[in-house]
């Protein structure tokens, strides 16, 4: 027997105190705050800890109704249970997973073979990888295309020291990213209001002996169009005949690549045409993948240079790697391959063909309001960008503010230049968004209209500056953040050292930059 008491640590104590109750919500944790921006010295309950992230992040949207996305959101259970099987696995180790690297081959194939990759070649293997998205699926198409014409350009004993892209001014930003980040002048064709999409005669007049390519959209994040890619083709075909070029085209279908091919068929975009040389798409779209994966294609071995394609042994063997990312979970391409094999063609029809459908019953209730003008094509990506037709007291930034209040994310924005005084509202059709849905978003659509016509000018613009003050607070810390980002790119990327840099510089510069944006909240594409 102890000659004097034995006293419990007060941490013990507190932990003993913890555990008197079951419930997660008598822990001391839960009258604290929760640490924020430094790492807490003691550790906390696994349970606990849970349920404070978890009750954090129920003030989130709700992603079924946020119709400003493209992004899939709901998969099947057995998809769910595969990607959480695989969670751990890192994609790189091809020599650990070879039964993953063999899921993403078989999906390449296919996309490719979807996309009409010609095989009278003899090529048993389509040309392609999996990527984080088509944001790095793009640089990859970006940097083959500078490659490929600076080695072009060395061989006839001519300058690579200005190499430029075209396209049209209705880009998604990651264009303007991978122009800016790999010094190649961005040459943009401006959009009209008679036609919101890139017109291909138009473009000829941007192109010269130093552009490295033309980018087609095959689904504008604007409005949905699909452009013209085989009119630019022929267009094209015609100038580099007369000049002597071999100007390629690329295809951004990060939209629209999984939708053409089963909705609209006879429509020549992709490899059948000469001068497709590469196409983006993204699974985490209409591949209807949980975000995190996209797909990028060649139509050849000789439009990938071999100078992008990196060679690594300490994972245990030989590998061939040339993507910017080099670590990532293998989850998202082994739910790729899930999708392709129950729903198979037939399956991807069947979903994108009511998908239509129900674009199609928005889009006539948008029209017979009169209330509206529709901007989005009925052959495009299953959306409907539309505007108010007469001037208003309030705009389409109104309308978006006041269905937050019903929970919808519609979002609100501008044209691109030379047509930046249209103001649209967008509703991008998914998966999730059933004819129901559809019919409580038109509901609370009229009643956020009736609400803005009661109001008065004054009461009007009164919200809009509470808003507009809300909005400065809320990014006004992210404006030293795009300053050191720039300084940090044209640093790296300066002529002088642009020629040294490994590849795992290259990755470790493009993942520092997500990773800066990520824990200060920026925005990712």
């Amino acid at each position: 027997m102890p000659l004097h008491p034995v006293h419990s640590k007060p941490s013990q104590q507190k932990d003993n105190e913890d555990s008197l109750c079951g419930s997660v919500f008598a822990s001391r944790y839960m009258s604290k705050p929760i640490p924020t921006y430094r790492m807490p010295e003691e550790a906390m309950p696994p349970e606990v800890a849970y349920q404070l992230i978890h009750e954090e992040l129920a003030l989130d949207g709700n992603p079924q109704l946020n119709l400003a996305s493209f992004v899939t959101v709901w998969m099947e259970p057995q998809a769910d249970r595969l990607m959480t099987e695989n969670i751990g696995k890192n994609f790189i180790d091809l020599e650990e997973y070879p039964c993953t690297a063999e899921l993403q081959k078989r999906c390449v194939n296919m996309i490719a073979h979807l996309f009409h990759v010609p095989t009278e070649q003899g090529q048993s293997d389509s040309v392609g990888t999996a990527t984080v998205g088509s944001s790095e699926a793009i640089m990859l198409a970006g940097l083959a295309f500078k490659w490929r014409w600076k080695q072009a350009r060395k061989q006839a004993g001519l300058s690579t020291e200005k190499p430029n892209l075209v396209m049209g001014s209705n880009v998604q930003v990651c264009w303007e990213k991978f122009c800016r980040y790999f010094e190649v002048e961005a040459r943009y064709v401006p959009v009209s209001e008679n036609l919101l999409i890139m017109e291909p005669e138009k473009a000829m007049s941007y192109v010269d002996e130093n552009t490295i390519g033309v980018c087609s959209i095959l689904g504008s994040t604007y409005n949905g169009a699909f452009e013209d890619v085989k009119k630019l083709n022929d267009c094209l075909c015609k100038l580099n005949e007369e000049k002597g070029w071999n100007v390629p085209i690329h295809v951004d279908a990060a939209s629209g690549g999984f939708i053409a091919p089963f909705l609209y068929p006879d429509l020549v975009w992709d490899f059948r045409l000469p001068l497709v040389r590469s196409i983006n798409v993204s699974g985490h779209k209409y591949g209807l993948v949980y975000p995190g994966v996209g797909w990028v294609v060649w139509k050849s071995q000789e439009d990938l240079p071999q100078d992008l394609i990196f060679h690594v042994n300490y994972l245990g063997a030989d590998q061939a790697t040339f993507t910017l990312n080099f670590s990532k979970g293998a989850g998202q391409i082994v739910a790729q391959y899930y999708q392709f094999i129950p729903m198979g063609q037939n399956g991807y029809r069947a979903v994108l063909s009511n998908l239509q459908k129900i674009c199609q019953y928005l889009r006539k209730k948008v029209e017979e309001s009169g209330r509206f003008r529709v901007y989005s094509d009925e052959v495009s990506v299953p959306l409907v960008a539309f505007g108010l037709k007469e001037p208003q007291a309030y705009d389409e930034f109104d309308i978006s503010h006041r269905l937050k209040e019903y929970g919808w994310i519609v979002p609100a924005y501008n044209f691109p230049p030379k047509a930046e005084h249209i103001k649209v509202l967008r509703v991008v059709i998914r998966e999730t968004f059933s004819r129901d849905l559809c019919d409580m978003l038109w509901r609370d659509l009229m009643w956020t209209l009736e609400e803005l016509d009661r109001k008065t000018p004054d009461s009007i613009r009164h919200g809009r500056e509470l808003l507009m003050e809300k909005n400065r607070q809320k990014h006004k810390a992210f404006a030293h953040v795009k300053v050191r980002e720039t300084k940090l790119v044209k640093t790296f990327f300066s002529e002088s050292c642009l020629e040294s840099k490994t590849k795992n510089q290259w990755s470790l510069l493009v993942l520092g930059l997500y990773s800066f944006k990520v824990c200060v909240g920026i925005p990712i594409s």
